[in-house]
């Protein structure tokens, strides 16, 4: 029988530090990772404080992924994400651990290391999880949706990167994930809190409305912590408070793919990140639009993404 090479993914994002195996026979993805310790009572961590505990972390991740091998696996090449978003200007210190590790593993095992942004390994992901290749080879509209971005980019098959991304919709102040975490904290849940959040927020029997900001093809999220803080000062249901601050988010994805695709074309419309992962913001959406989901498993921080773009790409070199 063929051995298998596998394509190692390595992702260092601000909340998470995962790794993944991509079998290149057989299409399938193997991943780890693990949740960056964050205080209780706090929505997020410093830099500092997250370049530490990747570092602190990283070689248990990878540890454990190589666990599950009798043998010890061929690795072919290496991905990685180094940056948070397809610009030159984008950058974030954490990344650098995965960074650096890809590249002395690339050393050790001479074989190629493949740089992408986490932008990318998620809309990657997204598309690995659906089963369908066909999106590397056609334009479509993605969105991002996290603690760390909130934008929706014009996504074009690229020879050189795989992709071409335009930004063509964003947030113009909180991101969604942010919005969904500071909340949260207020109503005493834990960091991330995206999870117990959703289970308390489908626990209301109210029918939301609320008005939302979207401004041409952007949008405005600060104002539902707000609304969302004073009804829990003012003593509401948790539950009340916790489907507000979903059913905002929901609506404001709503009006923002309803204006990109009025100016851009009826295109396919795919939604990554974590925040995507929630299933009432899923709902509005599928029942408005034509539009897939990144399965949950990988709609959050993961390396499967990178993964799959380093043997893409490897597989386009060996073909020139």
């Amino acid at each position: 029988m063929k051995k298998s090479k596998f394509v190692l993914g390595i992702d260092t994002s601000n909340y998470t530090t995962s790794a993944a195996l991509y079998d290149l026979e057989n299409k399938n993805v193997i991943h780890k990772r693990k949740l960056l310790p964050v205080a209780k009572g706090q929505s997020g961590l410093r830099q500092s404080d997250a370049v530490f505990h990747h570092t602190a972390a990283l070689h248990a991740v990878i540890g454990e992924l190589m666990c599950g091998f009798d043998e010890k696996p061929e690795i072919a090449c290496v991905g990685v994400s180094s940056r948070p978003r397809d610009r030159e200007d984008s950058y974030m210190p954490c990344f650098t651990v995965g960074v650096n590790a890809a590249n002395i593993l690339g050393s050790v095992l001479k074989v190629p290391v493949y740089c992408f942004s986490h932008q990318m390994g998620h809309i990657a992901a997204a598309i690995y999880s659906i089963g369908d290749q066909s999106f590397f080879d056609r334009e479509f509209i993605a969105f991002h949706v996290s603690g760390g971005t909130t934008e929706a980019v014009l996504v074009k098959p690229d020879a050189e990167k795989i992709f071409k991304t335009e930004i063509v919709g964003r947030t113009l102040d909180l991101h969604a994930g942010q919005a969904i975490d500071r909340v949260g904290v207020s109503l005493g849940l834990s960091f991330p809190c995206g999870r117990e959040l959703e289970n308390l927020a489908l626990s209301c029997g109210k029918n939301i409305k609320i008005k939302t900001c979207v401004k041409n093809t952007d949008c405005c999220l600060s104002g539902i912590q707000n609304i969302c803080e004073k009804m829990i000062a003012n003593g509401d249901d948790p539950s009340e408070a916790a489907l507000t601050c979903l059913t905002f988010i929901g609506k404001t994805l709503e009006g923002m793919c309803s204006a990109i695709t009025e100016t851009y074309g009826d295109m396919p419309v795919l939604f990554a990140g974590g925040v995507m992962s929630n299933s009432i913001i899923r709902k509005m959406l599928s029942e408005k639009f034509r539009c897939v989901f990144a399965v949950p498993e990988f709609s959050t921080d993961n390396a499967c993404g990178t993964a799959v773009l380093a043997a893409y790409k490897m597989k386009k070199e060996l073909e020139k």
